[in-house]
């Protein structure tokens, strides 16, 4: 087994407190949070909050501009200086599908897209960002009329979206819950729930529009859904996440993990980062859980996951903030 190192990052300030189902991303040294729930499919607030990763200290956002309301299932992500979120499901249950950005250096809020030109609606998807490439991506989720797994890119600078080629469901069951990651330029798939918590792997790569499943070898995690992912130089990096859903659905919890593994885009192979078992340390881990906010970015030097909140397994909605440094030299 490899290594890395957890930090749990004191919390001061006013911050969102206990959420699941919610978002964060990072701007800098800055992580953005907003949405989510405390008590299940009802949403908490409409208030975006900011964490100094420096000070370790939470405030309120006095936005400004096209404010969106309440939701729960939302995801975000950053280019730039800006954040982009998309859909996620109302206080009457339905799914949305509105694209919104959020101006970090002006505290603005703009609606970019709400119509048939973007995706369609949906909650508990996926998103991640290429920097590089200035463009933003969705996949998947629960849509209205059931589970999906189509691509959707958000081109920043030219302000329009593109559906991207999809999978076909044969080749990739649709899915919510999946973990989505940038790594080499490629679009990886890791894992989700399509009725059943599923253990496969899909990359899409933007160059040539061709999507091809993934053999993966390795220390394989179990299957699971809601968990953490996020690339990290060469791997894709995942954390906790649903093994075993509960009988209640989205009301009640699951088994969770509290497992890190990494994948190594190169070579598709696994490895176990970190079992979760209680020892040295015990203070600074997170423990089983899923229905996370997480991030990746780069604290004191180091690169990153930034995990916040989620669901445990006694149902209880989470308010903690970890920071892990996976030791992924000893993983490739």
């Amino acid at each position: 087994m490899a290594a890395g190192t957890w930090v749990k990052l004191e919390q001061k300030g006013t911050g969102p407190g206990a959420r699941s189902s919610h978002a964060i991303t990072l701007v800098g040294d800055t992580a953005y949070a907003f949405g989510g729930e405390l008590t299940p499919r009802v949403p908490v607030d409409n208030t975006m909050y900011a964490f100094d990763l420096q000070t370790q200290t939470w405030s309120p956002v006095a936005a400004t501009g096209d404010v969106p309301p309440p939701r729960v299932g939302v995801t975000m992500a950053a280019v730039g200086g800006t954040v982009y979120m998309f859909g996620g499901r109302d206080q009457e249950h339905k799914e949305l599908n509105e694209l919104y950005s959020f101006d970090t250096a002006a505290g603005a809020w703009a609606l970019l897209s709400s119509g048939a030109d973007g995706p369609p609606h949906r909650s508990y998807h996926s998103m991640a960002a290429d920097d590089a490439a200035g463009r933003v991506y969705v996949f998947g989720g629960c849509g209205a009329a059931g589970r999906l797994n189509d691509l959707w890119g958000y081109d920043v600078a030219a302000g329009r979206w593109e559906r991207l080629p999809p999978p076909g469901e044969a080749a990739c069951r649709p899915r919510g819950g999946a973990g989505l990651a940038v790594s080499g330029g490629k679009l990886w798939v890791v894992y989700g729930f399509g009725g059943e918590e599923l253990d496969d792997v899909h990359c899409y790569d933007p160059a040539t529009g061709r999507w091809s499943a993934v053999e993966t070898a390795g220390d394989k995690p179990s299957p699971r859904s809601v968990f953490c992912a996020a690339g990290i130089g060469a791997s894709v990096v995942v954390f906790g996440g649903e093994v075993d859903p509960s009988d209640l659905g989205h009301l009640g919890a699951g088994k969770f993990s509290a497992e890190a593994f990494a994948l190594d885009t190169g070579t598709g192979a696994w490895t176990r980062l970190d079992d979760g078992a209680a020892g040295a340390g015990a203070e600074h881990h997170p423990g089983p859980r899923g229905w996370c906010a997480f991030a990746a970015g780069e604290k004191d030097g180091r690169r990153g996951l930034l995990v916040y909140g989620g669901n445990s397994p006694t149902n209880d909605r989470l308010d903690d903030i970890y920071f892990f440094a996976p030791a992924l030299e000893a993983a490739s």
